[in-house]
C-alpha cells in the first residue's frame, strides 16, 4: 500500500481518522521527516480544545475515571482524546501501554494515545505539546493528557493544561502526599476515587482542610476559585459524570476570568524554554566530545581547572560559535 504524503494526512486528519492522526502524531514524537511542517500546520489551527491534564499517585484510578469521562463526553457527541504519558521502558525506550490497553475498550468515538516519556525531566514528553496540538487541530474537545504519577512529575502537568485534575484514593496517606508534592497549588479540580471504599471522607475531609489553609494564606485569591472535590468509584461509574460537570464549570471560568488566554502564553513560554534547554543539552553533549570539550575536561581532571570554571568555558564556546548544523543557521 502506498504511504500517503505529509499534505495528504494533513488533508485527511479533520476527519478524525485513528490511523491518519496516529501516523502525524507519530512522526512529530520522533521528530522524523515532516515533522515541522506538522508542528506548523497544527499550530495555525491549534487553540480551540479544552486541554485536560489528569494527574495523581498510582493505584488513584485515573486510567479508570478517564475512561469513564471518555464514555460521558462520547454520549454528548463529543470527540474527546487522550494522550496517557507512560513511563520510559528503561530496556526498550519504549512506552509500556498499560493505559492505552485499559482505556480502549471504552474509547468508542474517542482517540487513545500512549506517549512514552523518553526520560524528560518531569516526565512530560517534549513531543506531547506538539502532540496535544494535532489533537486540537483535527478537531478533538476536550483532549485529556494523563501523567505516569510517579514522584513529583505530576506538578509539571499544569504547564500543558487549562484544567488539572487531581485524583487521589481513599485513604490518609494521597492527600498528605499531595501537600508536600505541591500539586494543591496546581490543582483545579480534586477527585476522591474510590469513596465507597473506608477513609475516603477523612480524605475530603483533609483536601478540606488543606483548601482553607490556602485561602487564609491567599493562594485561592491569586487562583481566582476555591478548587472543587468530588467524590466517585470509577469502576462504577458513580459521580464520573459530576467530574465532567465540574470540568466544563472551570473552562467556563477560564473564559469569563481571562485566565485561559494568560495560561496559553504561559504555556508557550514554558515549551519554548523547556525545547531551549533540551537544544542546549544536545549541543553541551556534542561540544563534550570534541577536542575543545576534552581540553575543558581535562583541565578539569587535572585540577587545573574547577568544573565551575570549566562549565563557563564550554558555555562561553557555545554562545560564541553557532551550531553550523542546527536548521536555524541553514535558514540564515
Amino acid at each position: 500500500m502506498r504511504a500517503e504524503s505529509i499534505e495528504e494526512l494533513l488533508a485527511g486528519a479533520p476527519s478524525g481518522e485513528r490511523r491518519v492522526v496516529g501516523r502525524l502524531i507519530s512522526i512529530v514524537e520522533r521528530d522524523g521527516d515532516g515533522a515541522e511542517e506538522i508542528a506548523e500546520w497544527a499550530h495555525a489551527r491549534s487553540g480551540r480544545a479544552h486541554i485536560v491534564g489528569i494527574t495523581g499517585a498510582p493505584g488513584a484510578g485515573k486510567s479508570t475515571l478517564v475512561g469513564g469521562l471518555l464514555a460521558v463526553w462520547a454520549k454528548a457527541g463529543r470527540r474527546p482524546a487522550v494522550l496517557a504519558v507512560d513511563p520510559t521502558s528503561p530496556l526498550t525506550g519504549g512506552a509500556i501501554l498499560g493505559d492505552r490497553v485499559r482505556m480502549d475498550s471504552v474509547a468508542t468515538g474517542a482517540f487513545v494515545r500512549s506517549m512514552a516519556t523518553r526520560g524528560h525531566r518531569g516526565g512530560l514528553a517534549l513531543a506531547v505539546p506538539g502532540a496535544v496540538r494535532v489533537l486540537d487541530a483535527a478537531g478533538f474537545d476536550p483532549v485529556v493528557v494523563e501523567t505516569t504519577g510517579v514522584g513529583q512529575v505530576e506538578v509539571d502537568i499544569v504547564g500543558a493544561a487549562d484544567t488539572t485534575v487531581l485524583v487521589v484514593a481513599a485513604g490518609w496517606g494521597d492527600a498528605v502526599q499531595a501537600s508536600k508534592a505541591g500539586l494543591l497549588e496546581v490543582a483545579d479540580l480534586f477527585v476522591v476515587n474510590k469513596a465507597d471504599r473506608h477513609g475516603a471522607h477523612d480524605a475530603r475531609r483533609d483536601l478540606d482542610l488543606m483548601l482553607d489553609l490556602g485561602r487564609v494564606s491567599g493562594h485561592e485569591d491569586r487562583r481566582g476559585h476555591r478548587p472543587e472535590i468530588v467524590m466517585t468509584t470509577s469502576t462504577t461509574g458513580h459521580g464520573v459524570e459530576g467530574v465532567a460537570s465540574a470540568i466544563d464549570e472551570h473552562r467556563r471560568h477560564l473564559v469569563e476570568s481571562g485566565e485561559r488566554a494568560r495560561a496559553y502564553h504561559r504555556r508557550i513560554a514554558l515549551e519554548v524554554r523547556d525545547r531551549a534547554q533540551a537544544l542546549l543539552v544536545t549541543r553541551v553533549a556534542k561540544l563534550l566530545s570534541s577536542e575543545d570539550g576534552r581540553v575543558a575536561l581535562d583541565a578539569a581532571e587535572r585540577r587545573a581547572m574547577t568544573p565551575a570554571a570549566a562549565a563557563r568555558a564550554v558555555a562561553a564556546r557555545i554562545i560564541a560559535a553557532p551550531d553550523r548544523t542546527s536548521p536555524e543557521h541553514d535558514r540564515s
